[in-house]
């Protein structure tokens, strides 16, 4: 991840904010950061050196606006209207048509 380096903020399912430094991001979202600053729910603020967080508790990143431009943030080219798009019984019979030769 290109945040590395630099200062993330961070909400996890408890509803605890952690602000600090990202040492190490992985494909599952597990996260460490170092100088953390963490914010429980009702508002008191503690300071951590070093943490690792389980992905699968993160409940959103706050990255960098520097970072607002990265590829990984890029929309991706979503294809028009198409067989299997929408749901239902109508495209599943339009499905089985093309499939067999448009009969």
């Amino acid at each position: 991840m290109r945040a590395q380096g630099h200062i993330v903020t961070l909400e996890i399912t408890s509803g605890q904010t952690y602000r600090g430094k990202l040492l190490e991001a992985e494909d599952n979202m597990n996260v460490q950061l170092k100088d953390i600053t963490v914010t429980a729910r009702d508002g008191r603020v503690s300071h951590l050196d070093q943490v690792y967080i389980r992905g699968s508790h993160v409940r959103f990143f706050i990255v960098p606006d520097m970072l607002r431009n990265a590829p990984m943030f890029r929309s991706r080219n979503v294809r028009g209207r198409g067989v299997g798009m929408a749901r239902g019984r109508a495209t599943v019979s339009r499905a089985r048509a093309s499939g067999r030769g448009g009969r």
